[in-house]
C-alpha cells in the first residue's frame, strides 16, 4: 500500500468498502433501491486511481468538530442525525396541531411527520445497538404564524436534512448504517422536492448533483429552532 493510500480518509469508510466488494455492493443496492444510491457512493469516495479527484462530501464530513458533542464515530453521526429528526418530527407535529392546514394539505403534513417519527425510532434504536446513549430531545420553537411561512420553513428544513445526510455518508464506517442513512436521505430529498414545488422553488436547487452540508453549517442553520 502506498503512503498516499495509507493517508486517504476514504479507505476506512463504509462507502469505499461497499464499492470495492461486489457482494456488499449487491446487498447495498438491494437495501437502497438500485444504482441511484450507488452513484452517491461514487461521489462520496471519488476515483482512487486519480489523485486529483476529490470528494466534496468527504471533505464536508472529515474534520467535522461539530460532531464531537454527539459521540465518536458512527455513534456520533447517528446521534447527530437523530437530533435533526427530533426537530423535524416536532415541527410537523406542531404544524399539524396549528389549525393552519386542513384536508389533503393536513394529510400530507401528517404523512411527512410520521416519516420523521419513524426515523427517530430507528435512529434511537441504532444508537443503543451501537452501545451508545441516544442524544436528548431538544426543546423547539417554530414560527407558525401563517401557512406560507410554515411551508417555506418545511422546505428549508427538508432540504437541509437531505444535505446533512449526504454530508456524512463518506465518514460512516458501517455499511448497514450507511445503507440506512442513504435510505433516510432519499426520503428527505423527496419531501424536499414536494415542498420546493409547493413553494414555487426549483425541485432540485443544486442541479443534477445534490450538495452536501457539514455538521457545523447544519447546526447553525437549525439553532433558531432550538430553545436554550
Amino acid at each position: 500500500m502506498s503512503s498516499a493510500e495509507k493517508q486517504s480518509p476514504r479507505r476506512g469508510s463504509a462507502a469505499q468498502r461497499v464499492l470495492e466488494d461486489p457482494v456488499s455492493r449487491r446487498k447495498f443496492m438491494a437495501l437502497t433501491g438500485g444504482t441511484a444510491s450507488l452513484s452517491v457512493l461514487v461521489a462520496a469516495c471519488g476515483d482512487d486511481d486519480d489523485e486529483s479527484t476529490t470528494s466534496t462530501m468527504t471533505e464536508a464530513a472529515s474534520g467535522d468538530d461539530a460532531l464531537a458533542q454527539f459521540g465518536e464515530g458512527d455513534i456520533g453521526i447517528v446521534n447527530y442525525a437523530l437530533t435533526l429528526e427530533y426537530l423535524e418530527a416536532d415541527f410537523y407535529d406542531q404544524v399539524a396541531k396549528s389549525g393552519l392546514f386542513k384536508g389533503k394539505d393536513l394529510a400530507l403534513i401528517e404523512k411527512f411527520g410520521q416519516s420523521e417519527r419513524d426515523h427517530v425510532t430507528v435512529l434511537t434504536s441504532t444508537v443503543k445497538e451501537l452501545g451508545g446513549t441516544p442524544a436528548p430531545k431538544p426543546k423547539t420553537q417554530f414560527d407558525l404564524m401563517d401557512a406560507e411561512t410554515v411551508l417555506q420553513t418545511a422546505a428549508d428544513v427538508e432540504n437541509l436534512g437531505a444535505a446533512a445526510y449526504l454530508g456524512q455518508a463518506g465518514a460512516i464506517k458501517s455499511p448497514d448504517i450507511l445503507a440506512a442513512a442513504l435510505s433516510i436521505h432519499s426520503v428527505e430529498g423527496r419531501h424536499a422536492a414536494t415542498l420546493n414545488t409547493l413553494t414555487g422553488q426549483t425541485i432540485t436547487p443544486d442541479g443534477a448533483f445534490a450538495e452536501p452540508a457539514d455538521a457545523q453549517t447544519v447546526l447553525d442553520s437549525v439553532q433558531p429552532f432550538i430553545v436554550s
